[in-house]
This record gives structure tokens, sequence and C-alpha cells, in this order.
């Protein structure tokens, strides 16, 4: 038998969004897929409690609050191909996951623009709660100007000010989770009547560029306080704001080449920030079709491809960059895009061609098949150790067929990771991020959020009620 090196185990994650069309457009027509179904909660519950069966660490939910950009002219196409339009809320759904599952992890997508974060903290934090700390948050700023459109703005904000938006964004949501109720404030005394520590309650009085919060945080803390970060951005505005903040981030990687450009990004950005490597996993999407030799697994990809729509994933992508790529022949080369939309996506597109300069085409097969392994569970794991050894952490897999691409996964890849020794097989107790990182439940001190911590004793009930009886 063969015998393999020590490695640390991959983390794994599954790529969903509450909607029929994700990435891989079309593939809800394959006559084994069950997405078409999203908006149903039976289909959810199952799929949750057999990834939890299989000691998947998250569920990882993408979400948009917007149209992608126009295609062909319009949006009709997006209409008729359901390109994730319809799409349902990721943080109610995953109530409800909470209910029927007790270890997987739960992440959800909400961008800045689409929730004030004194509403949003509270939000997470009940959801922190009801799910006893298994709650992660993907920070997005949106790139779709019809998002913007349906939350007030006039026009996309530009690349860069968004991430700006994003910074003041998360500081009110840290002073909010990390900084309003001290650890011990909660008393629940019967016979004192006393239910909280007035000293130990503390308002915020945040001020900024784009909200005014008073505070204080209307929820208790939570297990993890703040939860568990994650970030998609791979632009270079973007790989800044993950090291500074990020504890998860995810690429979406042409080749185990890229990832080690990307990591290497990283690791400067974190040092820059007063943090390690060790502070941040690094996922990789990534999708499998699977066979017990290859030439099934061939054989399966091919009966995938019959149902893929290239249409709709130019469409897809086109149409976070903001670029109208419809009606336009697969030869026709991108050339010199200049986008306020997704750059990392830009940037990944012309990496994954030699000379970088890439076509429409190419832009359908980096979506399609350069994120995709096809292979025997020997030959995908050989893949996999090769990609690891380039900077991921773990894996956020993306399906071709719900909830058929993970029963492959599971049964056919899975058994091989665990032979090697690089998936669990038993969940750690405790919170995703205890659970993830194996030291603690809080964010670390070097994290920023951890500078709110006891920053607000001044703005206490109690200081408040103080400087009253004075002013009497």
């Amino acid at each position: 038998m063969a015998t393999f090196q020590e490695r640390p185990r991959l983390l794994l994650s599954a790529f969903l969004m509450n909607t029929s069309s994700h990435i891989l457009g079309g593939m809800w027509r394959h006559p084994e897929a069950q997405q078409h179904r999203f908006n149903e909660l039976g289909l959810w519950v199952d799929l949750a409690k057999k990834l939890e069966d299989a000691k998947f660490d998250a569920l990882f939910f993408a979400d948009v609050v917007g149209l992608y950009g126009d295609h062909e002219g319009g949006w009709a196409s997006h209409v008729r191909k359901g390109l994730q339009v319809p799409s349902h809320d990721p943080l109610v759904l995953l109530s409800a996951l909470a209910a029927g599952t007790k270890d997987i992890g739960l992440a959800m997508t909400s961008s800045v623009i689409q929730s004030h974060p004194f509403q949003f903290a509270r939000q997470i934090s009940t959801l922190d709660h009801l799910s006893q700390g298994r709650v992660a948050w993907n920070i997005v700023t949106s790139v779709l100007e019809n998002a913007h459109r349906n939350f007030g703005g006039k026009d996309l904000v530009a690349h860069d000010d968004r991430y700006g938006w994003a910074e003041e964004y998360v500081e009110a949501a840290y002073k909010l989770w990390e900084g309003s109720w001290e650890d011990d404030a909660l008393l629940a005394d019967k016979q004192s009547g006393v239910y909280a520590d007035p000293s130990k309650v503390n308002k915020i009085n945040h001020r900024g560029d784009f909200y005014s919060i008073d505070g204080p945080h209307l929820a208790l803390p939570s297990a993890q306080r703040t939860p568990f970060l994650f970030q998609a951005g791979s632009s270079a505005r973007g790989s800044q704001f993950a090291a500074t903040h990020a504890e998860a981030t995810f690429l979406f990687a042409p080749h185990a080449q890229y990832v080690a450009k990307k990591n290497a990004q990283l690791i400067e950005n974190l040092a820059a920030a007063g943090r390690n490597r060790e502070d941040i996993k690094v996922f990789a999407g990534l999708s499998f079709v699977v066979g017990s030799t290859e030439a099934e697994a061939k054989a399966l990809e091919a009966e995938y491809d019959e149902y893929l729509d290239l249409d709709a994933i130019i469409a897809h992508i086109g149409g976070g960059l903001g670029v109208d790529l419809g009606g336009l022949d697969l030869d026709t080369p991108l050339g010199q895009i200049h986008t306020e939309g997704a750059q990392g996506v830009l940037e990944a597109v012309k990496a994954s061609v030699p000379g970088g300069n890439p076509t429409l085409k190419d832009l359908a097969h980096y979506r399609a098949k350069a994120q995709q392994i096809v292979g025997t569970p020997e030959s995908i794991v050989d893949e996999l150790e090769q990609w690891q050894d380039a900077g991921i952490d773990g894996l956020n897999i993306m399906n071709h067929v719900l909830p058929g691409s993970y029963d492959n996964f599971i049964e056919g890849v899975l058994p091989e990771l665990r032979r090697r020794g690089l998936a669990q097989s038993e969940y750690e107790q405790g919170s995703l991020r205890q659970k993830v990182f194996g030291r603690g439940d809080y964010l670390p001190e070097n994290h920023p959020a951890s500078q709110y911590r006891g920053a607000f004793s001044q703005l206490s009930a109690a200081n408040t009620e103080a400087a009253a009886q004075l002013q009497s």
C-alpha cells in the first residue's frame, strides 16, 4: 500500500446558492438535478444533513441582491435562463438549517449595501445564538450596478471606494459585537431583580462617513461574538481587505500556479496588517467529476457538457464585469477591459490562458473547465495535493447537480482523502472558529476587531446614569 507524507487536512465547504442556476449555467436542466426545487426547505435540510454526516466544515451560501449587467442588450436572457433570478435570502434559510444540524458551519453572503450594520449585527448575533456559534459571514461589496440601484444608489460605486465603505461597515459591526456588552454583563438574577449590570453594557457612539450608530447592541454576545469571517475579493484591494479582516478567503483560480501567486500576495498583505499566514485559510472554488475509472469520469463529464449553457456562463461573468458580451462570436478576444466590476475575476480569466488575451470561448472554458477536476478518486486527490502545495487550505466545492455532485464527492473522493489523512472523520467541539483554528471561540488579539473590547466603558449605562445624577 502506498504511503503518503503527513499533510494538514483540507477544509471542506459546499458552495451553494438559494437559486436554480448558480455557477455552472444550464445544469438545472439535467434529469437528475434538483436545484430547481431551491424554494423547498426539504431540499436544503436533506443536503445539510448529508454534508454534516460526511463531516463537511461548512455550507457556504453565495448571494446577490440585484441583476447581473445586461446581456444581449437587456436582462430578458437572465430571466429566461434563470441566471440567479429568482434567488432567495440565505439568512432566512440558514435559520432553518441551524435547527436541523448541530455541527456544520453556516456561512452566508451579505453585502455592505443591503443591510444597515446595526440591523445586520443583530441578525447575525441572533443566528449565532440559535446555531450555538456556527455562523460565518462572507463580506462582499456588490459588483452589480442593479444591486446598488436597488438600495438607493445612482451608479455602481468605484471598486476601491466600495472597499472604503466596507472598512467602515465592518468597523461599526465590530464595535457592536465586541465592545457593547462585556462577557459577564448578563446576570439574570431573579432574587435581586437585576437582569444585566449597567456598568458593563455600553453604547458605541460610532460616527463615520456612512453611518451614525449610538448603540448599544440589542443582542447578547453570542458564542463567537463576531461571526467567522470570509472574504472573496482577489483583486489587489480585495486581497488587502482580506488580509486585514478575513479568517478565510476563497479564490476562483484557473490552476495551482495562480494560487501560489495569490498566496504570495496574501502573505505580504498579512504582514502589513500585523497578521500571520496561520491566521487565514485559503479556499479554492473547484468542481469535481468522479468515476471509478478515467473512462467513466470522462463519460460523466461528456454527459454534463450536454447541459452546460456556455451563453449563460458568459452572461454570468460578463454581467459581473459590467460588460455586455451577448451576441459576440465565441472567438472574439476580450482585449483590454476596464471595469469597476469584479476585477479579480477578470485577472483570473486572463491568467487562465497563455498570453493573457482570452477569447469569449476561453471565458466560458475558465468558468466551466479550468476549475473542474475530472478523474478517479486517486487521480483527483493527487491533483488536490498539488493545489495544497501551492497554498490552499480548503475546498469550496461547486456543484453540477444537486444533490448528486456532493453524493459523488462523498462516495468517491472523500474516502481517498481520509485514507491520506486529508479529511476529518469527526467534528471538534465548540464554535466554527474553534473547529477551524482550535484556539478559542473569539477572534485573536491581532485581529482589528479586538481593539474594541473594553473600549466603550465610558459610555456604559451606569456612567450615563452617574453623569445625569451629577447634573441634577
